[in-house]
């Protein structure tokens, strides 16, 4: 990638002003200028999404909705799996990313693929899920609690929740939890909060109030064009429970082992 597509997306990330009176029209001022360059300056900047798929292993025949998936990226990550899932949903509010969604399933002839221009909060897909991925979208969706709860809706019992994000962590996080300097608490969501972004300390605590646990990961990574620093991130993944409050004993998606490094908590079926 050129640096020159580094400056534009740099543009509309720290100097171009964001417009809009609803949510989905600063998004779309955010994204549409620096769609086409999206995708590769973000692969240095969002980090975990790959191992998050590798993680999650959906059978075949399984349903799986990747909310705030904008260009559709994240398919790649599926590899030779995508041909044996019933059907992939990459929901988005911003026309311009699933633009470049749109183009990329039709180029790679990914028939089991829908693009679906939607609110994260409230779009529900015609069948149970068994699967619900959020990429680095949880903390650009202001009610992001709803969406949360818009997914544990839309999970089949024992249907797998996915979440790779930015966060930091509270002042007195609990035993056993990564905790994160004033200045890491303070500088990171103010910058990233100028973009609309809003890392926060109450993502981690609400999944594991509504899902079973399998999987959590608190990690750190550089940021492009930043020389200082780090900028914490977590990998968590979950499992719907049934009726009390148990998931069931044969949920179909399961969890891969993988090598954990940083602060982690592995528990539930591992394959």
């Amino acid at each position: 990638m050129s640096f020159f597509s580094d400056l534009q997306v740099l543009y509309h990330m720290a100097l171009k002003p964001i417009r809009g009176d609803s949510h989905k029209d600063r998004l779309e001022s955010f994204y549409a200028g620096q769609a086409d360059a999206y995708d590769e300056f973000r692969k240095r900047l969002l980090h975990g999404r790959q191992e998050l798929w590798d993680t999650i292993d959906a059978p075949p025949g399984s349903v799986w909705v990747d909310m705030g998936g904008g260009t559709g990226s994240n398919l790649e990550y599926f590899g030779e799996r995508l041909a044996t899932l019933k059907k992939v949903y990459v929901v988005d509010l911003s026309p311009s990313l699933l633009e470049i969604a749109r183009a990329r399933i039709e180029k790679n002839g990914w028939t089991n693929v829908e693009t679906v221009e939607a609110d994260a909060t409230r779009w529900q897909p015609p069948q149970p899920a068994d699967v619900v991925t959020f990429s680095y979208s949880l903390t650009m969706i202001p009610d992001w609690f709803a969406a949360i709860d818009n997914a544990k809706q839309m999970l089949a019992v024992g249907g797998l929740i996915g979440v790779v994000d930015f966060y930091v962590a509270r002042k007195y996080p609990i035993d056993g939890r990564k905790q994160h300097s004033w200045f890491t608490r303070t500088f990171w969501p103010a910058w990233f909060g100028t973009d609309n972004v809003f890392p926060s300390w109450d993502h981690v605590p609400y999944l594991e109030r509504h899902f079973e646990t399998l999987r959590l990961e608190e990690k750190d990574a550089g940021v492009p064009y930043v020389p200082f620093g780090t900028m914490p991130f977590y990998r968590f993944i979950g499992r719907k429970r049934g009726p009390e409050g148990i998931a069931t004993a044969a949920a179909e998606p399961s969890v891969t082992e993988t090598e954990v490094s940083g602060t982690a908590l592995a528990a539930g079926r591992i394959a």
